[in-house]
């Protein structure tokens, strides 16, 4: 983990956004918010205000990904209907040639009726556009996986990789902290973060919940370096493909259900908050802007662990063959393959005969042919 996380965040503007995710998901259950975060230098989404805007109606599922789809560079599903097409003019440019054809997709699960903040930097959220969404699941559809880069943040860790002390050292080190351990035993210290008004945040590694938070969010700091290093070896291939960065961070959920309603739930969204802010501006830097994130905050999803948005592949249809239908009976199959080898075998003769007729007409002109003036000048016979 080699992240700049030394600029100090704006703790006023991660409380207010900490507050808005509370409105936003507190008002139904199955529902959540989700945030689009544009690039610090390109304009890929409507510019709102100084502060953070919101639809007048809630977004679906089917939409964000639709939203992905078009950011991506590839055509939404064709299924959208005109509503869903306003709500897309509300968060993208109209320009079709300006996509980033990069999407960071982060889900984070974990956040009820009492909302804890999933924070950010004000640079970052104070330029996103945010809705209310229901819980549910819907598709990202793109048309080849060939023209796709996608890296999961989900991945495990290899085990020459798992968290050690020293990350956790690292780690509070990057929020001006500090990590003590005074035991034997490895992650059995305590982390404590600095945090807005004074306050601070203590965790002890001791503790499962505390251990898999913070764990959960160096392994996802981890991952996204993978993905930053997938992204510079596809630096000047030909063609550049898109690229989705995608993942569930569910760490925050265990650690809600171990507190409650505990002063320190709100302490750790603070700091999750924060920390997806340092990883999006890393990404960033790393694509000189041209990245769009999306984050989506839920209470209990629909299924757990699972990624609510899921990569579906649409074929492209070929001009140079016709596609075949093959729905039916196994019989039914058969009787149209054997038909279909039928035409094409008759096709193929037909094509065969009227070449060997068509070829033994030419020789038998070519030596019949009678000798006249013509037909030596064009034989390149020279004439005395």
């Amino acid at each position: 983990m080699d992240m700049d996380f030394r600029r100090p965040p704006n703790f006023p503007m991660i409380l207010l956004i900490v507050l808005s995710i509370l409105c936003l998901q507190s008002r139904a259950d199955g529902t959540g918010s989700v945030f689009f975060l544009d690039s610090s230098t390109h304009n890929y989404l409507q510019s709102p205000s100084s502060e953070v805007i919101s639809f007048s109606n809630s977004i679906s599922l089917t939409d964000v990904g639709a939203a992905v789809s078009v950011l991506l560079g590839f055509a939404p599903p064709s299924t959208l209907s005109s509503v869903s097409s306003g709500k897309l003019n509300e968060v993208l440019i109209a320009n079709p040639f300006n996509r980033p054809h990069a999407v960071f997709l982060l889900e984070i699960s974990g956040f009820g009726d009492k909302q804890h903040e999933l924070g950010s930097d004000s640079d970052v959220f104070s330029r996103a556009v945010k809705s209310e969404i229901a819980i549910g699941d819907a598709d990202i559809q793109v048309s080849d996986e060939d023209e796709l880069s996608l890296v999961s943040l989900n991945e495990p860790l290899p085990v020459d990789m798992e968290v050690a002390d020293t990350d956790l050292t690292n780690f509070a080190s990057w929020f001006g902290g500090s990590y003590v351990n005074t035991e034997l035993e490895s992650l059995s210290g305590e982390l404590t973060i600095p945090l807005a008004n004074d306050a601070q945040l203590k965790l002890h590694m001791s503790k499962e919940a505390d251990r898999k938070f913070i764990t959960g969010i160096i392994s996802l700091i981890d991952n996204v370096q993978r993905a930053i290093q997938v992204h510079e070896d596809l630096v000047g291939s030909v063609p550049t493909p898109a690229e989705l960065i995608n993942g569930r961070f569910d760490g925050f959920k265990a650690f809600q259900e171990q507190y409650g309603t505990d002063d320190i739930v709100q302490k750790g969204a603070e700091l999750l908050v924060t920390s997806i802010s340092k990883i999006y501006d890393s990404l960033q830097t790393t694509y000189k802007g041209e990245i769009v994130g999306i984050c989506v905050f839920t209470g209990s999803p629909a299924k757990e662990s699972e990624m609510m948005l899921n990569i579906k592949l649409t074929t492209r249809a070929s001009p140079r063959w016709l596609e075949e239908e093959t729905e039916g009976s196994n019989d039914a199959k058969r009787i149209l393959i054997a038909e279909v080898l039928l035409v094409r075998r008759t096709l193929a003769w037909i094509t065969g005969i009227i070449l060997i007729i068509a070829t033994l007409i030419g020789i038998w002109f070519l030596m019949y042919m009678p000798l006249t003036r013509d037909t030596l000048l064009y034989s390149n016979v020279k004439l005395d």
